[in-house]
This record gives C-alpha cells, sequence and structure tokens, in this order.
C-alpha cells in the first residue's frame, strides 16, 4: 500500500453555505493516519444554484437529472479552478455530493453532483456516492465521518459536528457509535433568511429573542428523539416535523431562533452528560456564540474547539480521507454506526485522464 496521498476533499452540506474544498495530505507511519490540510476554502453558491439546491426536492425527474449534471460541472471547474490558483495536483477528489433525498427507511438516498462530471472537467480521478452501499445492506449510510474520528481524532472521547444537522461520534464498548441528533443551522439559516440574511452571525439575533416554553417542549416532543441508534436526519424531516411548528407558533424571527437554540443545546447536553467526555466540536456552528455559551452552560463536558481550518473543513477533511480508504479498497463506512448488516467499502471511483487505448 502506498503511503502518501494528496486528496481534495468536497463537502456541500445541508445548510448551503456554499462548497468546502479541502486539500489534504495523509500519511500513514507506526500503525498510524497523519493529515495536514494544505488548502482550504469554501465557495459560495450563486443566488442561481442556491435557488437550484433549496427547490431540488420537489423538482422533476428531468430537472433533477439535469441539476445532477450541471452541478456536477460547476463543481469540476470550480475545484479545477482551486487546483490552478494553489498549484496543486491531487491524487484524488473525492465528493460527497449534495443531498437532496435521504430516506434510509425506504431504502434510498441521493446525493447530488455527478462524479464523472467532476472527473471529466478536472482531469483527476473522482470518488463519489459513498452513502449508497450502505444503504442497500440496510443501513443508514449516515453519519460518514465517524471512520475518520476513529482513525485521525483518536485523542477525543467525543467528535460533534454543528452543521446542517448536529450529529455526534464516540467509542462505547470498544465500538464507534455515531448518530445524528437534531437539525442546527438547515433551521437557523432558513430563519435568518426570512429576515434577509443567510445567517444568524454569531448567534446575535437568537441572543436577543425570548424563549418560548410551549414551542421549546413541542420541537422536544418529536418520536424520533425516542429512537435509539442508528438513526440519521434528512431535510425532508426538517420540512414535515420542524418547520410547521416553528410557523404555526406565530413567534417573531428572534424568538423563533433563541428558543431553537436552546432546544439544541438541551439535546446536545443530554448526550454529553451521561459520561465523562472531552469534546472536538466543528462546523459552522462552533462560530455561533451564543450556541456554544447555551452548550457551555448546560454540560459539565470539556469542549474543545479547534483552529479554524478544523472548524471550517473537518468534513471536507474527512471527506477526503474516505476516499484515500476507498483508493486503497479499506472499510469506510461502519456499520455499528449505520446498522448495516456489514461494515462497507463505499463509493464510486470515475477515472479523471483518458485512458490507454
Amino acid at each position: 500500500m502506498k503511503k502518501n496521498y494528496r486528496v481534495v476533499g468536497l463537502m456541500s452540506g445541508t445548510s448551503l453555505d456554499g462548497l468546502d474544498i479541502a486539500c489534504c495530505d495523509f500519511k500513514y507511519t507506526a500503525g498510524k493516519w497523519l493529515f495536514k490540510i494544505l488548502e482550504g476554502e469554501t465557495v459560495p453558491y450563486s443566488t442561481t444554484l442556491l435557488r437550484q439546491l433549496m427547490n431540488a426536492g420537489s423538482s422533476s425527474a428531468t430537472e433533477l437529472v439535469s441539476l445532477h449534471a450541471s452541478y456536477g460541472l460547476w463543481t469540476g471547474r470550480t475545484v479545477a479552478a482551486f487546483l490552478r490558483r494553489h498549484s496543486l495536483h491531487p491524487d484524488l477528489i473525492s465528493a460527497h455530493g449534495h443531498t437532496v433525498f435521504h430516506q434510509p427507511e425506504k431504502g434510498f438516498t441521493f446525493q447530488i453532483g455527478s462524479g464523472a462530471a467532476i472527473a471529466a472537467v478536472s482531469g483527476v480521478p473522482t470518488a463519489c456516492d459513498f452513502r449508497s452501499s450502505d444503504v442497500a445492506k440496510g443501513g443508514q449510510g449516515a453519519p460518514l465521518v465517524p471512520i475518520g474520528d476513529e482513525l485521525l481524532f483518536p485523542t477525543y472521547s467525543h467528535c460533534l459536528n454543528l452543521g446542517g444537522f448536529a450529529n455526534i461520534s464516540y467509542r462505547k464498548q470498544g465500538k464507534r457509535l455515531a448518530f445524528d441528533i437534531c437539525p442546527v443551522n438547515i433551521v437557523l439559516n432558513e430563519l435568518s433568511r426570512r429576515l434577509g440574511l443567510p445567517f444568524d452571525e454569531g448567534g446575535a439575533l437568537a441572543s436577543k429573542g425570548k424563549l418560548n416554553s410551549s414551542l421549546l417542549h413541542k420541537l422536544g416532543a418529536a418520536a424520533f428523539y425516542k429512537q435509539q441508534g442508528p438513526k440519521s436526519l434528512g431535510s425532508e424531516w426538517v420540512q414535515q416535523a420542524v418547520i410547521p411548528l416553528l410557523n404555526k407558533s406565530r413567534l417573531p424571527v428572534e424568538d423563533l431562533l433563541h428558543t431553537y437554540v436552546i432546544h439544541v443545546s438541551e439535546k446536545i447536553a443530554a448526550l454529553l452528560d451521561k459520561r465523562v467526555a472531552t469534546v472536538l466540536v466543528s462546523g459552522g456552528g462552533a462560530y455561533n456564540h451564543f450556541l456554544m455559551e447555551m452548550i457551555h452552560e448546560r454540560t459539565k463536558a470539556k469542549i474543545v474547539i479547534p483552529d479554524d481550518s478544523l472548524i471550517q473543513f473537518r468534513e471536507a477533511l474527512i471527506f477526503a480521507f474516505l476516499g484515500v480508504l476507498r483508493l486503497t479498497e479499506q472499510v469506510n463506512c461502519l456499520s455499528s454506526v449505520t446498522g448495516s448488516v456489514s461494515d462497507t467499502i463505499g463509493g464510486c471511483i470515475y477515472a479523471g485522464k483518458p485512458g490507454r487505448k
């Protein structure tokens, strides 16, 4: 097995803040994986592309397939420009794609962003579609980052990501466990857009609002929170179970933001206080000072917020790592996390440069 790999990881989360690109070096030495993030950028979506991604779930079959192709071409061009700017020559691009449908209980998940298009435009071999194999084996297909938490961040008892959804991973009785906790930025950003803002910077708006105890109770009563893991969430669930509650309350947006932040902090703290925890926090929610303050108030766990590169690009880093594991035919999706019948080597790889005749 080759010992050194340079891979570009791509992540587009449900919070729709843009495409995260991280070029990372990985080295396997003395039985451990070491990593370095060389360059990272978040490329915001244009107004048109943002609207297309937001409406993808309600588009026609033809429109969805067209977006799958065009988003892949856009991604390929965007990554190619990133590589030229930084004079980088990776072995692989590893793309999460953008999730439109995630209903593993019905046997399917779908992330748009054609890997074939990315490879064709960039000229770099591209790995994609990491979730489908696990779902086909009866798993949740999510979360995928715990294998990265296990092998890249072994010194932390818990790894918490605060992105579109909050998800957590940790070891218990020799196994890695992980699951989605609750929606976070997918809800907070939608509420912020009602005031013409892409997000609530630092949680400033939420901090000015007031708690509505009735709404807080209704949010916490959702059936999902009574389920045992493995379990995962999709944007469909948010639209069915969360947004109607917020709309029916008829509260000012600041009060909705405040109450929802309290909801998130309670759900996270309830998990962390069941055991002594040293928690690595990443994702855009780490910049929401009001959210972090509310989590701190409710837990005795040691919360560790890393440097900006890890906060912003941990998921892109881990998707780059999933590509390394796929390239070397090693397990990159854990059945202990997803509930699948077995561990999986997930992902399709499309060639970049033309092959020999």
